[in-house]
């Protein structure tokens, strides 16, 4: 996502939290942005009276890698707006933003992605995945780094159910898992990419074991589909940048959700019961002051 600010607003963000130093640079482009962009980085140090790494740093707080891009953009105010951080896959990032912008920001974009999953949830691969699941004798869960999250999730809310459910967070247990599941078991795999080796291996045995499978991934066509006899995709891109640790498991997140309240739906009496008895065994455990 691209960036509409210009060079004077970049600078008005920034101001209040430069240095007195990096204010005079500030003060002297703003008054004279013409005149500084035929300045190499010594002359616009004298000019504004302060260091060169002065002016250096200043350029890197408005979001340039140094004065060098700093300078082209003074010349060419056009390219203002092609210079964005963007951490968060669609998600900019700016150092001239305003924190209190951020939660809305991040609310948007996580709106965004449970929308686009909504989109692109195939409603028959769905139905599948419920009756799959209702009908399991053992699911086993996998999933690696940041899908840990959503499969967590989703074993704990098995587990309230009465469903006989399995997460290892160890990659080696959970192949080693995986090639102890028989027909009548199922194998649920998280993968945003859908490309995760480990996450492929473990699914890949479940089913040559004669488990059912399903793969939970944002990839459609991804390695770990081929092994899934059900495919839920969370989205139609891959949102891969840095943003995957964050944004990508809103949608997974979502899922679960969804599959939790469609198993409680296809038996709703075994289902709430289960439910019941579980809130019954944890019911010691509340903290009263």
């Amino acid at each position: 996502m691209q960036s509409s600010v210009g060079i004077r607003e970049r600078i008005d963000h920034v101001y209040p939290t430069l240095r007195p130093a990096e204010r005079a640079v500030a003060q002297y482009i703003r008054d004279h942005t013409e005149e500084a962009a035929d300045l190499t980085v010594g002359q616009l140090a004298d000019a504004a009276h302060v260091s060169q790494p002065t002016v250096i740093r200043f350029s890197r707080k408005l979001g340039f890698g140094g004065y060098r891009e700093l300078r082209y953009v003074l010349r060419h105010p056009a390219a203002a707006h092609q210079v964005t951080f963007d951490p968060l896959s669609g998600f900019d990032l700016n150092p001239w933003d305003n924190v209190d912008e951020i939660p809305a920001k991040a609310a948007d974009g996580a709106k965004a992605l449970i929308d686009e999953m909504r989109g692109a949830l195939d409603a028959k691969a769905y139905r599948k995945a419920i009756e799959i699941i209702a009908e399991a004798g053992l699911i086993d869960i996998f999933g690696v780094e940041n899908s840990l999250t959503p499969a967590m999730d989703l074993f704990t809310k098995f587990e309230y159910l009465g469903l006989t459910s399995r997460l290892n967070t160890d990659a080696y247990l959970q192949q080693i898992g995986a090639g102890h599941l028989t027909h009548g078991d199922v194998a649920i795999a998280f993968s945003h990419s859908g490309s995760s080796a480990d996450t492929v291996k473990a699914l890949r045995l479940a089913k040559s074991r004669g488990a059912k499978t399903i793969a939970i991934t944002n990839a459609i066509g991804a390695p770990l589909a081929s092994w899934a006899d059900v495919v839920l995709v969370t989205g139609r891109d891959s949102h891969a940048i840095y943003g995957n640790a964050i944004f990508s498991r809103v949608a997974d997140t979502a899922l679960v959700d969804m599959l939790y309240m469609g198993v409680i739906l296809s038996d709703y009496g075994r289902f709430s019961t289960a439910l019941d008895e579980s809130g019954r065994m944890i019911r010691d455990r509340v903290f009263e002051s």
